[in-house]
Parts: C-alpha cells; structure tokens; sequence
C-alpha cells in the first residue's frame, strides 16, 4: 500500500512544523536523523522509538526501489499477468472456501466482502508469502529524508517511531522495502490509525493474518466503504479501493480480481 493517502493527520496536528533538511544522497541522512530525532521528541516519540531511529541506516536499496517501480506503467492486461492476476483469483477462491466462517465475521463486522480483501493480500505478498526482507524503520526514515517524497513519508516515519514506542514493531521489524508491513503491507501511519486485533490476544500483529485482514477491512471501512454497494470501476465502493493505491492499474486489478474470487 505504497501510495495509500496520507492518514496522519491526527499524530501531526498536535506536532510542531517538520523542518529536518531532506537530501538525495546518503551523505546528509546522519544530520538529518539529528535534526529529526529533536522535532520527533517534540512531535511526542518516546525513547525507545528515539533509539530505533538512532539505529538506523540510509536504506540504499529502498531508494533504489522507489527510483524504479515500472510495472505501474504497464496496460491493464499487462500488469495483470506481470502480477499473477489468475492465480490469484485461483487461490483466492480456495482461501475463502476453506475459512468462510472467518471471512463472513470480517464482512458481518466490517462491510467488506472477502474478495476484495484476499485480492489485496494476494496481490501484496502472495498470501503472506514474501512480506519483505528490509528493515522498517531504516526504510520509512530514508524516505522521510529523501526530498523526492519527504513530506509524505516524514508522518509515516513518526507513526513508526510510535509504533516502537508501544511494542507493536521493534527496531528489528522486517518488512518491505517502503517500510509497508505484514500481510497487506500497511505503512506505518495506518498501522497506528487502523490496525486491529484480529485474533483477540491483546495485540496488533500485522504478521498475524487475521489482525492483518482485519485491519485492511478497517483501513476500507474508515476511508468510507458502503455495507452491500459495488466495488467494481463505476461502482461506489471503488472510489475506496483508489485509496488503499493510488496506481490506476492497481486499483482495476484488485475490483477485477475481487469480483471473480467472489463469483
């Protein structure tokens, strides 16, 4: 969920102006962690998110990952066999047969049916199955220092720190490249804003598949998704799907992909 939109509004509003000066090379990111670290104290972070982002390291590969993100520029059909759309759909159908009492508690709870969120796990790590080999809070904090995006990444960045803060991630979080977590990649501000116990043992674990399911169902139905209205392109619901991704392929893949998993 690299382009869902911004959703920190709550953690920033109370937060003095950022001002740590971005840069697009790594030779500037140890003075801007400096700099960060004091507006981040300001902003209400704790000394344990403080001593996770003084860990961290310019994530080179993050950068060159977000340099080079082609396959939002494919057709529609393109980026639907680049990504595996038929399998998708394939396993898809088997998932929610094989746990329908789950994904009805989820719709009963949320409004979202079960296709629409086993398409977005499918299409995000292959059911759980690569969920991302970078540190988290390495990666958010290089695109908050980076220029190309800072202002966007910088609430995330925070929400991270927070998230250290109450044991939800540590400093050793592995997750995507863009700092997305667990089974549906949230970015960190939503995990804070959105994250649910979906499994009921006291915690938010967006590794856990069921907080991870929950939790999109939540993110879908906070950004104002309608109990039994449509999804598909035209149809009410898709103006939520475009906020879970800002990618128009995206967004079609995933309705497209949903319908068929749920006949």
């Amino acid at each position: 969920m690299l382009r869902s939109a911004l959703v920190i509004a709550a953690l920033t509003l109370a937060s003095p102006a950022l001002s740590a000066q971005c840069g697009n090379s790594s030779g500037g990111y140890n003075a801007w962690k400096a700099e960060f670290a004091r507006e981040a104290a300001q902003a209400g972070v704790g000394q344990r998110g403080l001593a996770a982002l003084a860990s961290t390291q310019y994530a080179q590969r993050t950068i060159n990952a977000d340099r080079n993100q082609k396959s939002f520029k494919y057709s529609l059909s393109k980026f639907m066999q680049v990504r595996g759309a038929d399998t998708i759909v394939a396993q898809g159908r088997k998932r929610k047969a094989r746990n329908a009492a789950f994904y009805n508690s989820l719709e009963a709870k949320y409004g979202v049916p079960a296709g629409v969120i086993i398409a977005i796990h499918g299409m995000e790590t292959g059911f759980g199955n690569f969920m991302g080999d970078s540190n988290v809070v390495s990666s958010i904090s290089t695109l908050a220092y980076d220029c190309r995006r800072s202002d966007f990444f910088t609430g995330h960045a925070l929400a991270a720190l927070k998230l250290v803060d109450r044991g939800i991630i540590s400093p050793n979080s592995i997750g995507a490249k863009h700092g997305e977590l667990g089974h549906t990649q949230f970015l960190p501000g939503n995990v804070l804003k959105y994250g649910q116990d979906g499994n009921g043992d006291g915690r938010i674990d967006l590794n856990n598949l069921a907080d991870a399911m929950a939790s999109t169902a939540n993110f879908l139905k906070g950004k104002g998704w309608k109990r039994g209205a449509g999804y598909q392109e035209g149809q009410t619901n898709f103006a939520v799907i475009k906020q879970w991704n800002a990618a128009g392929v995206y967004q079609k893949a995933i309705a497209i992909m949903a319908g068929k998993i749920d006949g």
